[in-house]
């Protein structure tokens, strides 16, 4: 029986995510998490066994219905057949990646790689993605509605991140383009990168502050969290639940994750990014 297995990380919100001036493109920088992660597998794919009905298990939460996933195979010309299991380790409409993740890792899985072509499937099937199919995401400005790379970015200085999920899920809108213009933040970001880990927090924080204030929700106690225990900054997923408090590696304080579960966060998790 062939079986492939595969797994794709999520991400964590954004570092900054906003118009780029009133009427340009919805443009984010995300913010990695390799420790969340969306797992497939694939059963009986290959055209050399006796192809299977094409079938969708998800044990736990659920990313994609039966007919999305449908649909974004044919998207990438893929036949329907196998047994598919998707796992994942984050809640769908946390704002932690899961639909993107769930599809790239399908892509991979039914045996399609390519990054442009996994890229075009998700804008035309799910209308905004994350570029969770790239490699290196951070390192990009991406047109979140439209599938596009904007601009390449320096790599990250390194940060340890400490987050949770803070209120209900909210699934996006691809539709919704209500966002604070960040050009400025944009302007600013390589400059931040070459600064160092409490520059690139700083612009961070002022991306999620905008959002919050002409968004909601309100109030939000990411903020406060941050300032009480010394974070360099905070970040948010712009739509969804996850929020994050951004330190210098291992000054994260020894309290710190149970005040988080005090303010209502869930699923607290704590990983490393940037410096490579």
């Amino acid at each position: 029986m062939s079986v492939a297995e595969v797994s794709v990380a999520g991400h964590f919100g954004e570092l900054l995510q906003g118009r780029l001036g009133a009427s340009g493109p919805l443009a984010l920088i995300t913010l990695p998490c390799p420790a969340l992660l969306v797992r497939a597998t694939a059963e009986g794919t290959a055209a050399s066994h006796r192809p299977r009905q094409f079938t969708l298990h998800q044990p736990g939460a659920r990313a994609l219905t039966r007919s999305e996933a449908a649909r974004f195979l044919r998207a990438l010309d893929l036949p329907l057949r196998g047994r598919f299991t998707l796992r994942l380790d984050m809640p769908p409409g946390g704002g932690a990646g899961a639909s993107t993740a769930a599809r790239v890792a399908l892509a991979r899985a039914a045996g399609e790689y390519d990054p442009a072509r996994i890229a075009h499937a998700c804008r035309i099937t799910e209308g905004a993605s994350d570029p969770l199919m790239l490699p290196r995401p951070e390192r990009l400005l991406w047109a979140s509605r439209e599938g596009r790379i904007l601009a390449a970015l320096p790599p990250l200085p390194r940060l340890q991140v400490l987050g949770g999920f803070f209120g209900p899920g909210q699934r996006t809108d691809p539709q919704d383009l209500d966002f604070p213009d960040i050009s400025d933040l944009v302007a600013r970001w390589p400059d931040a990168c070459a600064k160092g880990a409490a520059a690139v927090a700083a612009l961070a924080s002022l991306s999620a502050a905008r959002t919050l204030a002409q968004r909601g929700p309100n109030p939000d106690p990411t903020a406060a969290l941050a300032a009480r225990h010394g974070a360099l900054g905070w970040a948010i997923a712009h739509t969804g639940a996850a929020r994050a408090l951004l330190f210098a590696p291992g000054k994260v304080p020894a309290g710190a994750r149970a005040d988080l579960r005090r303010a209502g966060f869930s699923r607290i998790t704590t990983f490393l990014i940037g410096g490579n």
